[in-house]
């Protein structure tokens, strides 16, 4: 019998957000040493360890002028400027390398950074968050300990629970570091155009980077940095006020080299120079070099390859329909909190019936809105399966008319539209992972795990307490009950359709679908990166293609039949399906239909129904394709034949009258 994969997701909490983290610097100033600069983002909140962040601290209410040139007039505004907070972070020397001695000033005459007016990325991750980077390519000046080495240095990198984990959740310096650093090998020329920064992922510990520099090398000993454009002097970058939320810096000029550094200039008081970084690069052709170039990322399937909000998912899904019009259809199970659809798309020869004997299966994707990866390779699977029927496909085409698909791209679409608009590399780990109302998906699905193991400890199981399709426990049915209208709308899906096997990509309801219905479901962790690049989507669909279509093949393993009414040869509903030695029973859909996932083997299976004489077969599943046929006909008891001849308002014998007062009597 196949064992449950359980996939424990873990999910560090963003810490800093709503703390009110002591000492956090404002996200946009540069340098203790600059002047003043533009503030992008509201000063910290006050904590007893630190002045607020406010006029004390050196900020004013002065009034700036500002042209603004509408239809050849000029009109005067007023808008107030913030000077900056006295610093709160510490400086180190200046920084001395090959022999080019570095300045802390990084304004223009204005007072400004001069960085690129457009914030927006011509080039893709190098790979450090999905780990296309490996740990030999990463190196660092030092680091407090191996679980804060340079390796762990990588975007959205999530720590262990324990402080001084094996696994922590950043690169950190030593503190006597005087000129920290973390390197990146690229191992081949690449056009480097941006870094994106976090801070340190703790619940011990505040640590981040509030500035840092760049350099580049085409042999790790000779150094350059990133200039500033109107001065010429090295740029020193704004990073981060807290230690979750991504923040991108465009360099001023992007740079071809081998090697890229990133040098922390300034970090939170108290703290230590710890970050997690993503840099943004583009491959340059080198016949010269050492390394083989890596594979081009690519599928040679025509299919939609990028990230689809709301209304472009359901764009595709319509045009999936009307392309494939006799083997889909396209149906929602409910709607978000905020008026979202949960829009399905199901796939089969009869699209819109249950086929007698024919298996329902499902994948949802989506329950945390942030991981898009599921949400993208559904859309991708719909598109394809479509296509290759039409092809004639045999593989595809056997799916198609030997199962019926249900695909559910979406669970959380409040979700998925808030990390949407951050977008692939600034979204973060948490943002956008809970529903409109706070709630994690994943966790949101009734207990029934619980009371299932403590009927089993009492000896309860099977004969008092059911070991399948276990009711939903009465705290969780009571109006007030906080349940999302996303989770009620899948079980509703659930009870509804008699699903045989699901899988989730990612989250944990596989426990209740199997104890509350008759579906076996895993849960498939698809990514190191919740939300990739839309250059790897291809790759991605490489990947998992062939999974997608054999899991779905799966279905087909262990037995099926149909248990029936000896007399009237009428399907059953809700007769129990049970195996010696597996304890966990299914039930027959509404025609009296039933699959059991089984490996290969012998067993006895037994079938029995309310009203009726139970039946005992032995089924042997071997390794051929397709489930055994392993079907039943059940005898109505001589006490359901009565019942329905009362109801069919009959006349009891006279014997048989006398024979059920003389039991009456005896009962009383």
């Amino acid at each position: 019998m196949w064992g449950l994969l359980l996939a424990l997701a873990t999910f560090a909490p963003a810490v800093g957000v709503g703390l009110g983290a002591p000492g956090a610097s404002v996200q946009g100033l540069a340098s203790p040493a600059t002047t003043e600069g533009p503030v992008s983002t509201p000063a910290p909140r006050s904590s007893p360890a630190q002045p607020s962040a406010g006029k004390e601290n050196g900020t004013s209410d002065q009034h700036i002028p500002i042209r603004v040139i509408k239809k050849k007039k000029i009109i005067m505004k007023k808008r107030k400027k913030l000077t900056r907070p006295r610093p709160l972070v510490t400086a180190r020397p200046l920084v001395t390398t090959s022999s080019v001695t570095t300045s802390p000033v990084t304004t223009s005459p204005a007072g400004t950074l001069n960085l690129p007016e457009k914030q927006e990325p011509d080039c893709p991750p190098l790979g450090l968050e999905s780990l296309r980077v490996s740990d030999n390519q990463l190196d660092a000046s030092s680091s407090q300990s191996f679980g804060l080495g340079p390796h762990r240095g990588r975007l959205n990198i999530q720590s262990g629970l324990e402080d001084g984990d094996l696994f922590d959740g950043a690169w950190c310096a030593e503190q006597q570091d005087a000129e920290p650093w973390l390197q990146v090998d690229a191992r081949h020329p690449t056009r480097f155009s941006g870094i994106i920064t976090q801070g340190r992922n703790s619940i011990w510990r505040y640590d981040w980077v509030t500035s840092y520099k760049v350099q580049f090398s085409n042999d790790s000993r000779t150094w350059w940095g990133s200039k500033n454009r109107s001065s010429g002097m090295d740029a020193v970058f704004p990073a981060n006020s807290d230690p979750e939320t991504p923040v991108l810096n465009l360099l001023p000029e992007p740079q071809v080299a081998r090697f890229i550094r990133v040098l922390p200039q300034t970090w939170l008081q108290g703290g230590a120079s710890c970050l997690r970084a993503e840099i943004l690069a583009c491959p340059v052709s080198d016949p010269n070099s050492l390394f083989p170039e890596d594979p081009m990322v690519g599928s040679s399937d025509p299919l939609d390859f990028r990230h689809h909000d709301y209304k472009a998912m359901r764009k595709l899904m319509k045009q999936v329909n009307e392309q494939c019009p006799n083997i889909t259809r396209v149906y929602s199970i409910g709607k978000s909190h905020r008026g979202l659809k949960l829009y399905v798309m199901e796939m089969s020869d009869q699209p819109g019936e249950h086929e007698l004997g024919e298996p329902e299966v499902r994948y949802v994707a989506g329950m945390h809105g942030n991981e898009a990866l599921g949400r993208e390779l559904l859309l991708l699977l719909m598109q394809f399966l479509c296509r290759e029927f039409l092809r004639g496909d045999p593989r595809v085409t056997r799916l198609l008319t030997e199962m019926r698909i249900h695909l559910l791209p979406s669970m959380n679409p409040d979700g998925y539209e808030t990390a949407f608009r951050r977008g692939s590399e600034l979204v973060g780990w948490a943002e956008g992972r809970w529903n409109h109302q706070g709630i994690d998906l994943n966790h949101n699905f009734a207990d029934l795990n619980t009371p299932l193991w403590e009927a089993e400890d009492d000896g309860l199981v099977p004969d008092t307490v059911p070991n399948h399709h276990l009711p939903l426990p009465t705290y969780y049915t009571l109006p007030n009950a906080t349940v999302a209208p996303e989770t009620r709308a899948v079980i509703k899906w659930m009870q509804r359709i008699p699903f045989v096997l699901s899988a989730n990509l990612h989250g944990g309801m596989n426990d209740f679908s199997y104890l509350h219905t008759n579906c076996f479901e895993v849960t498939v962790e698809l990514s190191c990166d919740k939300f990739p690049h839309e250059n790897e989507l291809p790759q991605e669909w490489e990947n998992n293609k062939d999974a997608l279509l054999t899991y779905l093949e799966q279905v087909r393993i262990g037995i099926a039949g149909i248990v029936r009414d000896k007399d009237t040869e009428l399907g059953i509903a809700d007769a129990v399906i049970a195996v010696d030695g597996i304890n966990h029973d299914v039930t027959t859909a509404w025609g009296g239909d039933y699959w059991r996932l089984l490996t290969p083997g012998d067993y006895v299976v037994r079938a029995s129904a309310e009203g009726y004489h139970a039946a005992t077969r032995s089924c042997r599943v071997t390794f051929e394709e397709g489930p055994v046929p392993c079907n039943f006909h059940l005898t109505k008891t001589p006490k359901q034949r009565l019942r329905e001849l009362l109801a069919a308002g009959a006349k009891v014998p006279p014997d048989l009258r006398r024979r059920l007062e003389r039991l009456r009597g005896q009962k009383h």
